[in-house]
């Protein structure tokens, strides 16, 4: 069976391509490809013997797809060029039909990856574009709380990066890939599957005495294979509300497929906190934006009949800016992902229960999110956090704000459920549900007196983004700080003013001092 799974050619030569230089195999003798099979691993093998040891190997199966690998063929005559081909596809073929293991995992049976078969190709596509550009990777390089917080996790924590293998998934510029071989990693394999892969192997080209240690690997985490498995993960797999673009399911398939058992998460724990809020500007500008389609002669035509709908559709969107955390109307809870343990089927969907004790007398229009992210470092652990009130990051804070706001005086109990589904477009599309019970004599025969209730699209918030918005204080409130900080230091000059926005008199009647 195994000499049936050989067949071998004679070359004219075979050239390795880099991105800095090309390396050819000798030509003072013979150069041969062969295909082979042995213990169900499949292979095609460039060397200068017949048998010899040393020269290129090539993966059949995944070898037309980009990788950071390319190898120039010239065969000794056109004939030999087509059997070599027809030989090529036939080894494909058996290789998908049968089923046969690859060095690093197992070939599915369907063309499709994990990742295609969760993802809609143009959602794909939109992804990797935007993340392709250098100008989106500068707007992430340029939030100093994002990259100074996992440039100080790595470099304080060298003790478990020397002399040890990393993989970086979703690499994006290589800064990462950068930051681990400055702290002494072995080697760094980067997996990136957009474009900037490419600038990546240039900037990494750049940094001779780093890059010499880093390897840009173009291709799906899903799919590619590496030559050895990693001591540790490195990634920056967040998006809005930690789970937007889905990257975190990757970040885990990584885990699975690379990581050596008890090896390190660079993040290796991330955390929702929720809490209720009130916010009575937010809510009067989303409302207006829908007043638009209240015009009944709009050059003679009537509007109204879209009104519901668009008012509902504002109320749709996610909002994605930073507030004042004064805006908080009850103390945070929390949900825990711990990235070692979870299971990729686990963030599919994500339901979590909601219990609040109201601190103030207040409306409440929705319910605020952050995030924020552990690096277990051996010697130190350090916190990325997107509070409120911290120093503001590129994901900003995320509001769900309910079109029809509740009614709570202090100390009654908010409860409800935030239930999030992940779509085909690489997001979540997010239920909530809050609910305020009975409060006063008779509470505790009493059941649900109020509830609200949203549906949302993360992945098309409303990017507000502007400054924390004023708070004002009513007559039954007391200042009140709900936010604690107690994880990330946040030093006084960190902190920006709010700036003081003069609103009109039909949204407030309060004055701004």
């Amino acid at each position: 069976m195994e000499q049936k799974h050989k067949q071998e050619f004679a070359l004219a030569s075979v050239t390795e391509l880099s991105s800095s230089s090309a390396s050819a195999l000798t030509q003072s003798s013979p150069v041969f490809a062969r295909f082979s099979a042995r213990n169900g691993l499949v292979e095609l093998r460039f060397s200068e013997e017949s048998e010899a040891i040393g020269g290129y190997n090539v993966d059949p199966c995944t070898a037309q797809k980009s990788y950071s690998r390319g190898i120039t063929i010239q065969f000794t005559d056109e004939e030999e060029s087509r059997a070599f081909h027809c030989a090529f596809e036939q080894w494909k073929t058996e290789v998908k039909d049968q089923g046969m293991h690859l060095p690093n995992g197992d070939v599915s049976g369907s063309l499709k990856s994990k990742f295609d078969d969760k993802v809609e190709p143009s959602s794909a596509k939109m992804y990797f574009h935007y993340y392709g550009q250098l100008l989106h990777q500068q707007n992430m390089l340029q939030d100093y709380v994002r990259t100074g917080t996992y440039y100080a996790a790595v470099i304080e924590n060298r003790a478990d990066f020397t002399g040890r293998v990393v993989v970086d998934v979703g690499a994006g510029s290589g800064i990462l890939s950068l930051f681990a071989a400055q702290a002494g990693a072995k080697h760094v394999y980067a997996v990136e599957a957009s474009e900037m892969a490419e600038y990546a192997r240039k900037l990494i080209a750049g940094n001779p005495s780093l890059g010499e240690r880093i390897t840009v690997i173009k291709g799906k985490v899903e799919e590619v294979e590496l030559p050895e498995k990693a001591d540790i993960l490195i990634s920056e797999p967040m998006g809005t509300l930690l789970v937007n673009e889905r990257m975190l399911e990757t970040y885990v398939i990584a885990r699975d497929r690379f990581l050596v058992p008890m090896g390190k998460m660079f993040p290796s724990v991330g955390r929702i906190h929720m809490a209720p809020f009130s916010d009575e500007y937010l809510f009067v500008e989303i409302a207006n934006k829908a007043l638009f389609w209240q015009q009944q002669n709009y050059y003679g035509v009537d509007l109204t009949p879209l009104y519901g709908s668009a008012f509902h559709g504002y109320f749709s969107q996610p909002v994605v800016d930073a507030f004042d955390p004064r805006l908080l109307v009850a103390p945070a809870v929390s949900h825990v992902i711990d990235f070692k343990k979870t299971k990729e089927e686990n963030l599919y969907e994500i339901d979590i229960p909601l219990k609040f004790i109201s601190s103030v007398g207040t409306r409440v229009h929705g319910l605020a999110c952050w995030f924020d992210v552990l690096f277990d470092g051996s010697t130190v652990q350090r916190w990325l956090t997107t509070a409120p009130g911290a120093p503001t990051t590129h994901w900003y804070q995320l509001r769900c704000v309910l079109s029809q706001p509740l009614y709570v005086m202090a100390g009654q109990e908010i409860t409800g459920q935030l239930r999030m589904i992940a779509h085909s477009a690489q997001s979540y599309t997010i239920y909530l549900t809050l609910s305020v019970k009975m409060w006063g004599p008779g509470a505790d025969q009493g059941g649900i007196l109020q509830t609200s209730s949203c549906k949302l699209d993360l992945k098309e918030p409303y990017y507000r983004m502007s400054q924390p918005q004023p708070y004002v204080l009513t007559q039954d409130q007391q200042p009140h700080q709900l936010m604690h900080s107690q994880d990330i230091p946040i030093q006084a000059e960190d902190l920006e003013e709010p700036e003081l926005i003069q609103l009109q008199s039909q949204c407030s009647g309060a004055q701004l001092q």
